[in-house]
């Protein structure tokens, strides 16, 4: 692939601490239910999978945000629970019910049968799907690549599903520790070598999920979810095409750990609503770019209560660069879109630098 030079770099930029005009916003499940068009393009597609597989439906429902909004980054169409679906487990989507697996993995057998799969073969559709996006994109802006922790992935693994408890998972990470390490260290092996074929598809910056690590205690959170954010982080392609490749880690409800995630060698640390962007900046700024954080209920407000949101974020963070707006999670699929222009456009007006 030839680089085509980008337009809009500021995304980039902010996430390695240089110059920007104004800060740069993408929203987390900015491609989603909310828009009424991505709705009709699933509705085509036949299923939630089925669009996540078909590459030029993925791309089509990728550039529909940016079509409506003067966002800074387009982030893949896809799911982060691919990996384990490559592994042979069956993933489907129940109405209503979210993600489920045909074969969850609760024993040691069961385990050490799954197979790392191969980027370019099981997961091709997803190759194929970041080739096209970075393709039609031209150069407007970055293209964002992303999968899940591996313990997030590990907790639809064990449960079948999603969970409010976690029974599976943490009765085995409590009395059978080995046998989740031996999972969560293929999950490592197959991350890694999935985001670096994201990278080498034409993904320009990528993203870790750790949607579920804010269920673990101090503890377990550093040996069970960190510890192999980590390895993945060490393990990803830093350079490519002579441009660096940014890497964000999120954890939902981690506000308490900042300064050990920002010491994996991360380039951007997600933050949920739950903490003051200022203070997040005084623990770990000098060391990470921060991204976040709206609580994403603000966007059932009006236009008014919105862009004051935004201003006191943006006034909170107070600093040149290294700040990536974006909610504290996923956008909500009954969120108005008009209510997404107010504060894309309020983000460009209130990050502005002198």
């Amino acid at each position: 692939m030839v680089a085509t030079p980008l337009k809009n770099d500021r995304f980039l930029r902010a996430l390695l601490k240089q110059a920007v005009d104004t800060t740069p916003i993408w929203i987390m499940r900015q491609a989603g239910r909310y828009l009424p068009e991505y709705r009709a393009t699933r509705q085509q597609a036949g299923s939630f999978m089925d669009l996540c597989r078909n590459p030029e439906l993925a791309c089509e429902v990728t550039l529909q945000p940016l079509e409506r909004f003067d966002l800074d980054a387009a982030i893949l169409f896809s799911d982060i629970l691919t990996v384990p679906d490559a592994m042979g487990l069956g993933l489907y989507f129940s109405e209503g019910e979210g993600p489920r697996f045909e074969r969850p993995v609760q024993t040691r057998a069961a385990i050490e049968a799954l197979p790392i799969p191969d980027p370019e073969d099981e997961l091709r559709y997803v190759m194929d799907a970041v080739r096209t996006i970075r393709a039609a994109l031209n150069g407007r802006v970055p293209l964002i690549g992303f999968s899940g922790s591996p313990w997030t992935l590990a907790t639809y693994m064990v449960e079948g599903s999603s969970s409010k408890e976690f029974a599976k998972i943490k009765g085995m990470m409590y009395s059978d520790p080995a046998t989740l390490h031996l999972l969560l260290d293929k999950l490592a092996s197959s991350v890694t070598a999935y985001l670096n074929a994201q990278i080498a598809a034409g993904a320009q910056a990528v993203m870790i999920f750790d949607t579920w690590g804010g269920s673990l205690t101090p503890t377990t959170y550093r040996e069970f979810s960190l510890a192999y954010m980590q390895r993945i982080v060490e393990g990803l392609t830093r350079q490519y095409e002579g441009q660096t490749i940014p890497v964000i880690l999120f954890t939902k409800g981690g506000a308490q750990w900042l300064e050990s995630m920002a010491a994996t060698g991360c380039d951007g640390l997600g933050l949920d609503w739950t903490i003051n962007i200022a203070e997040a900046y005084a623990r770990v700024g000098q060391q990470v770019a921060l991204q976040g954080n709206m609580d994403p209920c603000v966007l059932y407000a009006t236009p008014e209560a919105i862009r004051a949101q935004v201003k006191q974020i943006v006034t909170d963070f107070g600093q040149p660069s290294g700040h990536v707006f974006n909610l504290g999670h996923g956008i909500h699929q009954h969120i108005r879109p008009e209510n997404v222009k107010v504060l894309v456009d309020a983000v460009h007006e209130f990050g502005r630098k002198a």
